[in-house]
């Protein structure tokens, strides 16, 4: 088992927004598109694209001597969050961390078993648990993610830009209530049946942590936001509506928008939650990720004149040929049709032992066969 150590009481001050090199970006056709603005072509990236399938992203790992030694090191996670993009011509960045990290700087004791995944020591399972929490300071507690989010921007030198992004309240209050990963969400919905206050208080105090740190990635730097539902998909409609989006829309209201002259579009992502897609697009963010289970053109014509979209590929496929991979790829252009407002990307992380060759065919397909989608745009038609 390995455990956490506590934070320094002394921290590295953090980079301050005044102390950012701006630098003006070479490509900005993630955010173009997120904006549903016109572009040459659909841009890429992958969800979890810095991870163990790249040679030298183990490598990193095994210096850092554990996963959070990468994540509260500001030099290892600039490292592993840019190594993607000196192998594959991506369109943009994500931060380097983990989304427990909100929880663990709120006092309630990160830490990994081998093969098995994150755990808290403290649970919160009680009206005092809940009450003993309190919004973590962004400078002292979780400065190391600013301090790698400014890193980050000075390095990328505005080749791509760079998303930052936390856990949805709902996702982190299971984690928090749990104590770790779950299938059956038994506690967390326990509570939310049986006191409902109770969880509301625990969401509502999560919300206010993500927004403050969320606001802080902007000010260091981040270009975009994106906010991971990973677990709103286990509720029934009505409980996702009032448990998760709710506080995702909370979230979404209270974010910096603006920052270096240009919009920080925000992307939701409900893992299985591609019934809600109406509910999503109300709540103010610029875009919203699919997973595999939803075709794209009929996202498109429910919520395409609103917000963007993001997804989909089955990350499975990269097991596959790189034949089949591109004829995946026609298939999913095709289905969202010409114009701007889709980033491509698979519809959930990719997986430790995919081939980076396959990732890399992925990366090529989507640059080639999508610019025949914004001819318009490009003649200004």
């Amino acid at each position: 088992m390995i455990r956490i150590a506590p934070p320094d009481p002394s921290p590295p001050r953090p980079y301050r927004p005044e102390a950012i090199i701006v630098t003006p970006l070479k490509n900005d056709t993630f955010l173009r598109a997120l904006l549903r603005q016109p572009v040459d072509y659909t841009p890429i990236w992958m969800m979890r694209q810095a991870g163990r399938y790249l040679p030298e992203y183990r490598a990193s790992r095994s210096r850092a001597g554990c996963f959070m030694g990468l994540c509260q090191s500001p030099q290892l996670a600039c490292e592993v969050t840019l190594q993607p993009l000196d192998r594959f011509p991506l369109d943009a960045a994500i931060l380097f961390s983990d989304i427990l990290t909100v929880p663990d700087a709120m006092g309630l004791g990160l830490y990994f078993t081998e093969g098995e995944g994150p755990h808290l020591e403290r649970p919160v399972r009680t009206r005092e648990d809940v009450r003993r929490l309190g919004v973590p300071d962004m400078i002292n507690d979780l400065g190391y993610v600013m301090d790698a989010v400014a890193l980050i921007r000075r390095e990328l030198d505005g080749r791509a830009p760079l998303i930052g992004f936390a856990g949805s309240p709902w996702t982190l209050a299971t984690y928090m209530v749990e104590g770790g990963g779950s299938k059956t969400f038994a506690r967390s919905k326990a509570m939310m049946f049986d006191q409902p206050a109770l969880m509301h208080e625990l969401l509502a105090l999560v919300a206010e942590a993500v927004t403050q740190y969320l606001n802080a990635q902007v000010a260091s730097g981040a270009q975009a936001l994106m906010i991971f539902d990973t677990w709103g998909g286990s509720l029934t409609p009505r409980d996702y509506r009032e448990f998760s989006l709710a506080y995702m829309a909370r979230i979404v209201a209270g974010l910096t928008r603006e920052a270096e002259g240009r919009r920080v579009p925000v992307i939701l992502f409900t893992k299985g939650g591609g019934q809600w897609l109406e509910a999503m697009a109300d709540s103010g963010c610029d875009a919203l990720g699919l997973d595999w289970t939803t075709d794209l053109g009929d996202a498109r014509s429910r919520v395409g004149k609103r917000v963007a979209l993001q997804g989909n590929m089955d990350p499975c496929l990269l097991y596959a040929s790189p034949e089949r991979i591109r004829a995946e790829v026609a298939t999913i252009l095709a289905s969202y049709g010409p114009g701007s407002g889709h980033v491509f990307n698979l519809g959930h992380g990719i997986h430790p032992d995919v081939e980076p060759e396959r990732a890399a065919a992925l990366v090529a397909a989507v640059h080639e066969l999508s610019r025949p989608y914004h001819a318009a745009d490009r003649s200004g038609a």
